[in-house]
């Protein structure tokens, strides 16, 4: 069973503001909990570790932007992680994604599944090629180090990665089209949220009935963010 609340995590300030505004009615467990972590795997890890140590959850996502390493993926699209690497060859396998990207699909959003990579810097030109080559679809720079955090302290919790692609390799995010890219991943990320609750719901058994979220949710029922 999974009776706690769903737990989501963000690195940036914009994702967390999107994820706010989504439509958390029907979440399960109790409200849900949002917590920004910051950038990088120090900041998420330290982050994810503080709040996997404190009251019982449901679930774990890990949601953002991010980049393809693939062509053929458009800004906008969501990459669901079937498993997350690191640079150090750690690597946490992920059964949530063909449920979350079909929960993702049947709200008219494409959704990709594929191996993210966590990496220490922002990956430009021939390095992605390289990740690409090497099984990886997405990069990011933290999801790796919250699923190292919750294999420590809490390995049954269901857990689940996507993110949103803001850049690709055609167009990265130096060129001058990120600007709509990044607010059409805004807007996929806030659209997103219906999704991350029907596969919360679909991780245990009977659940509680839903408890609806006010339109603008005060900090009461809807945390303020974690750094």
């Amino acid at each position: 069973m999974t009776e706690g609340p769903l737990l989501v995590l963000c690195a940036l300030g914009p994702e967390l503001w999107a994820l706010r505004g989504g439509d958390w009615t029907g979440a399960h467990g109790g409200p849900p909990v949002l917590a920004r972590t910051g950038m990088g795997r120090r900041r998420a890890g330290r982050s994810a570790a503080r709040l996997l140590t404190g009251e019982g959850y449901g679930a774990l996502v890990v949601a953002g932007f991010g980049a393809s390493v693939a062509s053929g993926v458009h800004p906008g699209e969501v990459i669901v992680a079937d498993a997350v690497r690191d640079t150090d060859g750690r690597r946490f396998e992920l059964d949530s994604a063909p449920a979350l990207a079909q929960a993702l699909r049947a709200r008219g959003l494409t959704a990709h599944t594929g191996l993210h990579h966590t990496a220490d810097q922002v990956v430009r030109g021939a390095r992605r090629a390289e990740l690409h080559a090497g099984g990886a679809l997405a990069v990011d720079m933290e999801a790796a180090a919250v699923l190292a955090a919750r294999a420590e302290l809490r390995p049954g919790l269901p857990a689940a990665v996507l993110r949103i692609v803001v850049d690709t390799p055609e167009r990265e995010l130096i060129r001058p089209g990120t600007l709509p890219a990044g607010l059409r991943a805004w807007r996929t990320l806030r659209a997103a949220v219906p999704a991350l609750t029907a596969w919360h719901a679909a991780t245990g058994g009977p659940h509680p009935a839903p408890t609806p979220l006010p339109p603008h949710p005060q900090p009461s029922t809807l945390p303020q963010e974690a750094s």
